[in-house]
């Protein structure tokens, strides 16, 4: 849904909402938000994803290490036909877990992302997550990259490793200023697909605000460990009653519209309107086969990616 423009009741005072063209932060401010963010997120790491991480990805993937002679009891499904037709004997083929693994954060940086009615934008949001999750895979000597788009990609920096890399990857979600307002997300996942030639986890942060992206996501979860992460507003779910009209503008179109906030129907209808969408896109998420992270403004960023850690984890117990 647009987010409110002005309104007479103070409803737009108690809403923030962030102009892209203006989201570069002075230097000194943004070393200093980079930081926070750096001993916040370092100390939840040490302090409360200790193993997490890695019991969460444990079995992620695995790489072809040697063949040897077939054994009673060894799965026939791991016979290795080519060696055993030059030789007298079966062979088997071995695998072992992929040790280092490969973690991209896309991250959405259209218009609707520069928007926050509770603690903080959602773009500032997603900056947190993405902070967290990138200091996890440092932690476990992972290589960590990066994805920001709108409706194209503005910026792609290639797995790599080491914290100097991953610090750069913080201020890039904070202060990256976007030519672009709209969201493609199919395009995007379609580009990230090509550019990864391995199989990777993906983590996608968005509001979702986006259409036509669904044969492009699933293709994703084929080929990647694909996690999305849906930011919300408590705004966008729920209008409260403001007994008066109020202007609201497509943060990514810039069109505006007069919604009738007095109006108890009105305001069912966006709200059913919204409860629709999400349970469309967690239909999608179902049939795709993956699990989401939901992260509000209003709440903190840490607990609900805490809570997908431990149900990952549980997968391979």
């Amino acid at each position: 849904m647009s987010q409110p423009r002005m309104s007479s009741n103070g409803y737009s005072k108690r809403s923030k909402s962030l102009n892209p063209s203006d989201a570069v932060m002075l230097t000194a401010e943004l070393l200093a938000q980079v930081r926070r963010i750096e001993i916040k997120t370092g100390r939840l790491v040490n302090e409360t994803f200790a193993g997490k991480y890695l019991s969460a990805f444990k079995g992620h993937g695995m790489e072809f290490a040697q063949v040897r002679e077939y054994v009673p009891g060894d799965d026939i499904r791991t016979i290795d036909w080519n060696v055993t037709a030059r030789s007298s004997k079966v062979f088997v083929r071995e695998y072992q877990e992929e040790r280092e693994l490969t973690l991209v954060v896309a991250c959405d940086l259209s218009g609707s992302q520069f928007f926050g009615s509770a603690k903080r934008f959602k773009r500032e949001s997603a900056a947190e997550l993405s902070a967290v999750l990138s200091f996890a895979a440092l932690k476990n000597n992972d290589k960590v990259g990066c994805l920001l788009f709108t409706d194209g990609v503005e910026r792609f920096i290639p797995p790599r490793k080491g914290h100097k890399h991953a610090l750069a990857i913080v201020r890039d979600l904070l202060a990256f200023k976007p030519e672009r307002r709209g969201t493609d997300i199919a395009a995007s996942l379609d580009t990230l697909n090509r550019l990864l030639h391995r199989r990777s986890i993906v983590v996608l942060v968005s509001d979702f605000q986006s259409k036509g992206f669904e044969k492009a996501f699933r293709r994703t979860a084929k080929k990647h460990d694909l996690i999305p992460v849906l930011i919300e507003d408590p705004r966008e779910n729920e209008i409260p009653d403001l007994g008066a009209y109020i202007e609201f503008e497509d943060p990514e179109t810039g069109s505006t519209v007069l919604f009738n906030a007095g109006s108890k129907s009105a305001r069912d209808q966006a709200a059913q309107e919204r409860r629709e969408a999400r349970e469309r896109l967690d239909t999608l998420f179902a049939k795709a086969g993956v699990e989401p992270i939901v992260v509000r403004t209003d709440e903190p960023v840490v607990d609900p990616v805490v809570r997908f850690f431990r149900r990952r984890a549980l997968r391979f117990r």
